[in-house]
């Protein structure tokens, strides 16, 4: 099985899910207006998609303009870099 078809899949249900763990569950979703379903899938979204998480393109923003980088500063190191394609190596 390739790792793409794997990702694809949906999951299977929660197998061993204590009863206690699973009235929790119907209640949280309840309070969300979700279903089961729906309560467990934004909890897995929330738990590996953290909102506290880096973005790396607003991270570079932000400390652009930190030090105060414009966009001539961009062209010009544009201008300047070498755009001709890398050499391969030679390890003889």
């Amino acid at each position: 099985m390739n790792l793409r078809r794997a990702l694809s899949w949906p999951l299977s249900p929660i197998r061993n899910l204590s009863e206690e763990a699973h009235r929790a569950l119907k209640v949280r979703a309840a309070q969300h207006n979700r279903s089961t379903e729906a309560e467990m899938r934004a909890i897995l979204e929330d738990a590996v998609r953290p909102q506290g998480r880096l973005r790396l393109g607003a991270a570079l923003s932000e400390m652009s303009r930190k030090i105060g980088l414009t966009n001539a500063d961009v062209e010009a190191l544009e201008h300047g870099r070498d755009v001709r394609p890398a050499e391969p190596m030679h390890l003889e």
